[in-house]
């Protein structure tokens, strides 16, 4: 890295960039305690090279006088590489594997499907999830009733980003056609996706490392986070993952984190695409807080400590000084460490604090009392410098933790003061080679994450780096056609007299090429100049009309006798030529060369040339003759049905309910059309069990018999039964699909037969 040479004076602590990451949690709330070191300050200087920073005091006062520098800092620390349904593999797993026993449970047990996206970035992630699900229930709405998905993130900028919805075509690259027709919405060379999957997706700004976990879900996909993260932290965020999962929960690992490997919270279902799901752990008690102890194991009886005497014996034990400070500003406790170390007597218990000189030595302790209970957080101070009489100076670690109760209120705060004083020592010592030293190990120990770590740094560049060559491309291409443009208009200066020549030419060809479009086109083309005469006659009205082109082309239209009634066209022509209209449309009754008489529908258009007013108009002539026969044949259909006294349904395949009814099922149900799309036809048969009517029509659905005949009673809205002769039919290529279905009252049928 270039910038290295330029920094190894801040090698070690560097405190300098200790307090630019203070900085940056104290602006914009983003806690990067847990991250490694190593990668976050990698990103860091990576930003400042392309802004030209030497060092990390230089970039601090850069970000205090322009905050808008946060957003590219943050962009490039948090690495937002994500896409729809990227890696296609792990997602055709989710979909096999993951979704359908997530959708079966919820259909089994009546409870809502929660799933959590962690990491979301810019929202790619989530709405494939949400995309996977909706499939799975058999559509948006089924999808929102069912479920939600909760996606969180570090950065606001991208989260804003993802409720928009919004993105670009190289984006929806990776959306299978099918799914971006259903959930999308195409405007401006962008894709939104559909409102009813939005509005089921929520999003909020999420630290994993120190928030507490979404709780009671299903499925959580926190791809490629875990990378970033120190073992330890990487640890306590699974056992956090592990909590939110209900028992039989799934969680979806990047290709890189291969942490579950070895834990015991999950069992592998697809370890090659780091899919696991979690393990019960019926033997362990976990408090509220996150501790856990021992109730029962295999083969050995219950654990006769009670907690509330092992947790006081722990404290007691302790090597850790601990001091609680109640609401009311007063010491409420101090284990026999913190008597020994800080110098207090029993009767400093439930004295203020603020009397005691621990409360400003080592440092002012209540400002950070009420910094903690305010954050609801904890507070760490660090090395701090403590003199104690006739001894040698000790370094303190303080950690300042607010505590709540069950009822989610705080009730004391916590400090805990570790004696760091060796630690610190070698620090000092061995500053220099405890960072090089840290560095390789970590590197030994996650070579597999750090090279998926730069992967996605390698996967950012490139994209800068096409970005770039795209603009290196655009500015070659417009210096080629400048060039171009000189170097012909050297040559038309050479050689005037031939260009001019191969233009004729060429506008001759064009000419011919136009001609033959004309000619060989299935209308009637007619170009008229202002005087509305003749300039093009293509073949179609040739054989139409029975006049060449050179018969009529420089003649005047309106006198032409071609079987045509052109005369009624008159004022059509001259409002599109006056631009009083953009165009026309008429329909009119004609006699073609043959003597047939056809319905032509002529169509007129303003010639236009650039934005100038209209040079003339063109005309285009259809044989409408046989569509208005076809229509007029479908609308006398229609009407038969219509009227019919047979009862003709439209059902809706998988529902049964009415979606169409004739006049004769409205008269003989007694229902109006709007009342019978609240109903389904099993609702009108009493004797039939909906259940028993799917059975009944499935090898209808399935395509295996064309259609379907039964007998049943059907109930009318004055309670009348009566039996009817039910023939349906599944017309499954119409859009929508629909089953038809034939009614006839058999009343009379059976009324004979009874008499026979």
């Amino acid at each position: 890295m270039t910038m290295g040479g330029r920094m190894s004076g801040t090698d070690g602590p560097e405190p300098d960039f200790k307090d630019l990451i203070d900085y940056i949690q104290e602006q914009r709330g983003i806690d990067f305690h847990g991250y490694k070191r190593t990668s976050l300050r990698r990103r860091i200087i990576r930003r400042m090279e392309q802004i030209n920073v030497e060092d990390f005091a230089t970039y601090h006062a850069l970000l205090e006088a322009n905050p808008e520098e946060f957003a590219e800092l943050l962009n490039t620390v948090l690495i937002n590489v994500t896409a729809f349904f990227r890696d296609p593999e792990t997602w055709a797993v989710l979909q096999r594997e993951v979704v359908p026993r997530i959708v079966e449970w919820h259909r089994t047990s009546g409870t809502g499907i929660r799933v959590w996206s962690a990491g979301c970035a810019s929202g790619q992630e989530p709405y494939s999830l949400a995309m996977l699900f909706a499939e799975a229930l058999g559509g948006p709405e089924a999808f929102c009733r069912a479920a939600k998905i909760y996606a969180t993130d570090l950065d606001e900028p991208s989260l804003q980003l993802a409720r928009q919805a919004t993105y670009t075509e190289a984006e929806m690259d990776s959306v299978p056609p099918d799914l971006r027709q259903r959930y999308f919405e195409a405007s401006n060379g962008r894709s939104t996706l559909i409102r009813d999957l939005r509005r089921c997706v929520i999003f909020g700004r999420h630290n994993i490392v120190h928030d507490a976990p979404i709780g009671h879900v299903n499925l959580i996909v926190c791809r490629n986070l875990l990378i970033y993260l120190e073992a330890s932290t990487q640890e306590e965020v699974l056992a956090r993952l592990h909590y939110a999962l209900v028992d039989g929960g799934y969680l979806c690992l990047g290709k890189a984190e291969t942490q579950l490997a070895r834990s015991r919270l999950f069992e592998p279902l697809d370890l090659r695409h780091r899919i696991f799901r979690k393990t019960g752990s019926p033997e362990r008690h976990r408090s509220i807080g996150g501790s856990i102890s021992l109730l029962r194991g295999a083969g050995i009886e219950r654990v006769a400590v009670p907690p509330a005497r092992l947790q006081s014996a722990i404290v007691d034990g302790s090597a850790i000084a601990y001091l609680a400070v109640d609401m009311e500003g007063q010491l409420a406790f101090a284990n026999p460490a913190a008597r020994r170390l800080l110098e207090l007597g029993e009767a400093d218990i439930g004295r203020p604090f603020q009397d005691l000189s621990i409360s400003y030595r080592p440092t002012e302790l209540r400002s950070r009392i009420e910094e903690a209970q305010q954050k609801g957080r904890m507070v760490r101070l660090e090395n701090l410098e403590f003199h104690r009489a006739g001894a040698d100076p000790l370094r303190l670690t303080i950690e300042v933790t607010p505590l709540f109760g069950q009822d989610g209120q705080q009730f004391v705060t916590l400090l805990g003061f570790t004696d760091t004083t060796h630690a610190f020592m070698l620090a000092q010592e061995l500053q220099g080679v405890q960072e090089g030293l840290e560095t390789h190990i970590e590197e030994l120990q996650s070579a597999n994450e750090e090279l998926e770590t730069t992967n996605e740094e390698l996967q950012s560049t490139r994209e800068e780096l096409e970005t770039t060559n795209e603009e290196l491309q655009s500015t070659n291409e417009e210096l080629e056609t400048t060039n171009e443009e000189l170097r012909s208009t050297n040559e038309e200066l050479e050689v005037a007299n031939a260009e001019l020549r191969r233009q004729s030419e060429e506008a001759a060809d064009f000419r011919r090429y136009t001609d033959a479009i004309l000619r060989s086109m299935g209308a009637g083309i007619v170009v008229l100049d202002r005087d509305l005469r003749v300039r093009s006659w293509n073949r179609w009205s040739e054989n139409t009309w029975g006049l060449r082109a050179e018969e009529v082309i420089g003649h005047d239209f309106l006198p032409l006798d071609i079987g045509l009634p052109v005369q009624r066209l008159h004022q059509d022509l001259h409002r599109v030529l006056l631009s009083e209209e953009p165009q026309t449309l008429r329909e009119l009754r004609a006699t073609d060369r043959r003597g047939r008489p056809i319905h032509v529908r002529v169509r007129i258009l303003p010639l236009l040339r650039e934005e100038r007013a209209p040079e003339g108009v063109v005309l285009v002539m259809e044989d409408v003759t046989e569509a208005m026969r076809n229509e007029d044949y479908i609308r006398h259909l229609g009407r038969i049905i219509g009227q019919s006294l047979n009862e003709v349904y439209f059902l809706d395949p998988k529902t049964l309910r009415f979606t169409l009814v004739n006049h004769g099922a409205e008269e003989k149900l007694g229902y109006s059309l709007m009342q019978l799309r609240q109903t389904a036809i099993t609702d009108l048969m009493p004797g039939i069990a909906p259940e028993r009517m799917h059975h009944l029509i499935a090898p209808l659905l399935s395509g295996e018999r064309r259609d379907v005949v039964f007998e049943a009673v059907l109930r009318s809205s004055g309670g009348r039964d009566y039996p009817v002769e039910v023939c349906l039919q599944h017309f499954r290529d119409e859009q929508p699909p629909f089953v038809l279905a034939i009614v006839h009252d058999i009343s009379e049928r059976q009324r004979l037969a009874g008499v026979g």
